[in-house]
């Protein structure tokens, strides 16, 4: 799997190169700053970018907007955004296109090694891997819309979960549900967010990214 990397401390930088060549990720470019992040990622056209929000030379959001610019000519073009504080207009950026392949993760998660890499694989896979700080963030912002609102207290349970990532058996053991009693909430989590029959992955990704969207 084919990974552009860009984060402008080196030692951080050579971190994740080391660790993500340990699981056999193949990074094809690790770079520094917005513009070297953009020109790697539409000339490599990656499996996956691993993206510091802040990267020189406004030390803003240029490692966000180089990657956002990128998905524009490359789309469905999968990225992971780290942080190191959690921003609303970030992730509302990210998920502004209504498509996967996202994921946002605070830099603290790195260091958790399965977790990172579990994220990795994947957005690189067209899924979404949010932090759970985002997603309580998003949630507060998002609980008054429509159709978010008609959703029961535990179909949003379900449904931050989903968020980050987790399969319905995951689901099914952090909430001590059945995995069909998790997968009748999912049924009904599609119904009332108005989501058309499709595959189900698909549909996963679309309700996750209507509920942090607020549509």
């Amino acid at each position: 799997m084919r990974v552009v990397l860009a984060e402008d401390l080196h030692l951080l930088r050579e971190g994740l190169v080391h660790l993500l060549r340990a699981h056999e990720f193949d990074v094809v470019a690790a770079v520094e700053s917005g513009p070297e992040l953009l020109k790697a990622l539409v000339g490599h056209r990656p499996d996956v970018a691993v993206v510091d929000v802040r990267l020189p030379p406004t030390f803003t959001d240029e490692g966000l907007q180089a990657a956002l610019a990128a998905r524009k000519q490359v789309p469905g073009l999968p990225v992971l955004v780290l942080s190191q504080h959690v921003q609303q207009l970030y992730a509302r950026e990210l998920l502004a296109d209504g498509t996967g392949g996202i994921g946002y993760l605070l830099k603290d998660r790195v260091f958790n090694t399965e977790q990172f890499i579990d994220a990795v694989r994947r957005v690189a896979g067209g899924g979404t891997a949010m932090d759970p700080d985002v997603i309580a963030k998003l949630m507060v912002s998002n609980a008054r819309n429509e159709p978010i609102a008609r959703l029961t207290p535990r179909e949003r349970e379900v449904l931050e979960l989903m968020a980050e990532g987790r399969s319905n058996a995951a689901i099914g053991q952090r909430l001590f549900l059945s995995e069909s009693a998790v997968g009748k909430h999912t049924a009904s989590i599609f119904g009332k967010l108005d989501l058309a029959p499709s595959d189900d992955d698909n549909r996963r990704v679309l309700a996750v990214l209507a509920y942090l969207n607020g549509r």
